[in-house]
C-alpha cells in the first residue's frame, strides 16, 4: 500500500540555489517535451515515446544546454515521465491538455525518483547535487522509498514529500449493515448534516478572512510591478491564502478520520460541484467549503481502514421525500429549512431530512454504488 509523508525542509542559502536549479531544469525539459509533443503530432500525426525523448535529451538536448548538467539525471527523465502521465490522462479521462509551466508561478516542484536517503535520528534528508537538508521529521515510516518530491510554496516555505510502499496489502471491505452505516448531507449552512441528527458547523475560514484579504489585495493592486514593496505585499496576501488552506486542510483531516473511524459504511450524495459553482450567489461559499477535497480525504481514508463508501445519484429528491411515509414535496425551495409533511404530519429538518433519505437511498440494491 502506497502513502505519502509530507515534511518540512530547511535547505540553507547555497542549497536553496541548486533547488532552483532543478526547477528550472525540470521546468525547461517539461515544456521542451511539451513543445516537441506539439509539433510532432501537427506535422506528422504521430506522437514520441517517452524513449525518444530520452536518447533526443542525453544525445542532443544536454550538450547543447551545458547548464543543464548541474541538475540530476534522474529529475530530468521524472519530468519526462509526469510529460507523458499528463497526456495519457488527457486522453483516458478528457481532464484537460497539458499546459506548459511558468517561471513566474511562486509555486515550483520537481520530483526525485531515487538516490535521496531519509535519517530519523540527525533529522535530515540527503539529496542528490544539494546534499544533507535539515528537515522536521515529525512522523517515522517503513518501507521502500518510491518517489520524493520537493516543492516551494507561494510563501517561499520549502517541503519534500515522500511516497513509500509499506508493503501490506489494502485491508479488504469491512461488513456494515443499517446500524453500522450514516448518512451525510454536505451543504453550505451547515459543513455536514448526519443522519443520526448531528450537525457539523461550516467554520467558514475564507469568509472570515476576507476583509483583511480585501486589505491586503489592494495594497498589492497600488504597488509597482516588478517593485521590492509588491512582491513584500504578494508575500503578506499568499500568508494569508496559505493560513486559510492549512485552516481548511486541518478541519476537513479530522473530521473525515472520525467519521470513517467511528462507522463501517458512509453514504453520500453525488454532487456536482461545477454546475453548483456556475450560481454566483453561492461560488465564493461552495468554494470556500471545498466539498470535492472533502469527499476525496473520505473515500481514500476509507480505503485504507477497509471501510466502504456508498453513493446515490445526484437526482434523488433526499431533501423533498419524507423519510417516514415517503410523501414528496415538489413544492419544497431552497429557503425552507423545516417543513411538515402533509401526510404524516412529521415535522422535518431538511437537512437532516436528507441525509436520513441518503441512508436509505444508499442501502437500496438499485442504487447501490460501493467505492
Amino acid at each position: 500500500m502506497l502513502k505519502a509523508y509530507k515534511y518540512r525542509i530547511y535547505p540553507s542559502k547555497k542549497q536553496k540555489e541548486m533547488i532552483q536549479v532543478h526547477f528550472g531544469a525540470c521546468r525547461f525539459v517539461y515544456n521542451w517535451a511539451l513543445e516537441q509533443k506539439i509539433k510532432t503530432y501537427e506535422q506528422t500525426g504521430k506522437s514520441i515515446s517517452r524513449f525518444d525523448f530520452q536518447h533526443i535529451l542525453v544525445h542532443e538536448v544536454k550538450p547543447s544546454n551545458e547548464w543543464l548538467k548541474e541538475a540530476n539525471s534522474q529529475a530530468l527523465l521524472a519530468s519526462l515521465v509526469n510529460i507523458e502521465s499528463a497526456f495519457t490522462k488527457f486522453f483516458r479521462e478528457k481532464s484537460g491538455f497539458p499546459k506548459f509551466k511558468s517561471k513566474k508561478n511562486p509555486v515550483q516542484s520537481y520530483q526525485m525518483p531515487q538516490h535521496y536517503a531519509v535519517d530519523f535520528e540527525k533529522q535530515i534528508i540527503k539529496l542528490p547535487k544539494i546534499g544533507e537538508v535539515k528537515t522536521i521529521l515529525h512522523r517515522r515510516f517503513e518501507g521502500k522509498l518510491k518517489t520524493a518530491t520537493i516543492s516551494r510554496s507561494s510563501t517561499g516555505k520549502y517541503y519534500i514529500s515522500i511516497l513509500v510502499d509499506n508493503e501490506k496489502d489494502i485491508p479488504e471491505k469491512q461488513n456494515f449493515s443499517e446500524s453500522t452505516t450514516i448518512g451525510i448531507d454536505a451543504g453550505i449552512k451547515d459543513f455536514a448534516v448526519i443522519s443520526n441528527g448531528e450537525k457539523v458547523e461550516n467554520p467558514k475560514y475564507l469568509k472570515n478572512s476576507l476583509k483583511r484579504m480585501k486589505c491586503l489585495q489592494k495594497r498589492v493592486s497600488r504597488k509597482v510591478k516588478g517593485s521590492k514593496n509588491r512582491n513584500k505585499a504578494r508575500q503578506h496576501l499568499s500568508k494569508i491564502h496559505e493560513t486559510i488552506s492549512n485552516q481548511r486542510n486541518n478541519f476537513q483531516h479530522q473530521l473525515s478520520f472520525r467519521l470513517i473511524s467511528e462507522n463501517q459504511a458512509i453514504a453520500l450524495e453525488t454532487l456536482n460541484v461545477k454546475g453548483m459553482v456556475k450560481n454566483h450567489c453561492l461560488a465564493q461559499s461552495i468554494s470556500d467549503a471545498s466539498l470535492s477535497s472533502f469527499v476525496t480525504k473520505l473515500e481514500y481514508k476509507a480505503e485504507w481502514l477497509g471501510k466502504t463508501i456508498l453513493r446515490i445519484g445526484r437526482f434523488e429528491p433526499s431533501s423533498k421525500l419524507c423519510n417516514v411515509c415517503g410523501h414528496h414535496n415538489s413544492n419544497l425551495t431552497l429557503d425552507v429549512r423545516e417543513w411538515t409533511c402533509p401526510d404524516c404530519k412529521t415535522k422535518h429538518d431538511r437537512d437532516v431530512n436528507a441525509a436520513i433519505n441518503i441512508k436509505k437511498f444508499s442501502l437500496q440494491d438499485q442504487n447501490l454504488i460501493v467505492i
